[in-house]
């Protein structure tokens, strides 16, 4: 969906979703570090007006804000003064809605106050990636809401193009041809991971797959090829739930990180 624009100078791109859980269950894990860290990124929240967020996806790359709006559990806004180079700040509104059923309905705005389009891309860029979590948060909320949660995360630019990357990644997780309800698991070479097949996506920009994870432990996976800094990059995204998640997942993000890279570089073992 293209940037919206008003006689303001106002941008924005804007999603809505539909999750399980009561508003107060949604917002536990949108509004506070804990539970972004559980379905999104590993993530800092002071939760009022005034107060510091953080977020870490890895590698060094951050981008870190301040609260804006916090009225629990339906309304949550912050805005990001560094997430992209020079651009000017970048104002997130959330708006938790619930439902009958046991579901709610989530409003998200990504907004720039400014009459340049030189960040168009990236902001049309947020909603290319918001997808792959969204599944993920709701397999969360479905069946992890409230445990103990740690994520691991590995990326590394690909020697292939998208398809090719793609191929080569599937491939070497045991992923190749999957489809949604399949049991799949990774071969000998490769870190612990099996579970069932929850999503496949690919589109013009994005290729990626969900799994809902029992080795190497209780989770999701969220595994894919995208266009990165002008080139093809692979990223895994795996959440481990339980008491155990924080140690495992210390344990696994190196062994990750290592493995990514030398075989998105077309190296053997």
């Amino acid at each position: 969906m293209p940037v919206k624009t008003d006689a303001s100078g106002k941008r924005w791109v804007e999603m809505g979703f539909v999750v399980p859980g009561s508003p107060e269950e949604v917002w536990a894990a949108i509004a506070t570090g804990a539970g972004n860290s559980a379905w999104f990124t590993q993530a800092t929240i002071d939760e009022r007006v005034g107060g510091a967020i953080t977020f870490d996806f890895g590698g060094g790359m951050t981008s870190s804000g301040t609260v804006t709006l916090w009225e629990p559990p339906h309304r949550f806004s912050y805005e990001e003064r560094d997430w992209s180079g020079e651009a000017p700040p970048i104002a997130t509104e959330i708006v938790i809605t619930g439902r009958a059923g046991g579901t709610c309905v989530v409003r998200m705005v990504h907004a720039l106050f400014t009459s340049s389009d030189a960040w168009d891309d990236e902001m049309e860029g947020f909603e290319a990636g918001w997808p792959g979590f969204i599944e993920v948060l709701r397999v969360y909320l479905a069946h992890f809401a409230g445990q103990p949660a740690a994520p691991v995360r590995a990326m590394s630019p690909c020697a292939d193009d998208q398809a090719g990357a793609w191929k080569r990644l599937g491939e070497a997780l045991g992923l190749a041809g999957a489809n949604v309800g399949e049991q799949r698991s990774a071969g000998p070479e490769a870190p612990a991971l099996a579970g069932t097949v929850e999503i496949v996506r690919q589109d013009a920009r994005t290729r990626e797959i969900m799994l809902r994870v029992s080795e190497p432990g209780p989770g999701i996976a969220l595994i894919g090829v995208h266009p990165y800094a002008g080139s093809t990059h692979a990223s895994l995204s795996l959440f481990l739930y339980g008491d155990g998640a924080p140690a495992l997942a210390a344990r696994l993000e190196p062994h990750w990180h290592d493995w990514l890279a030398k075989t998105m570089a077309g190296e053997a073992g």
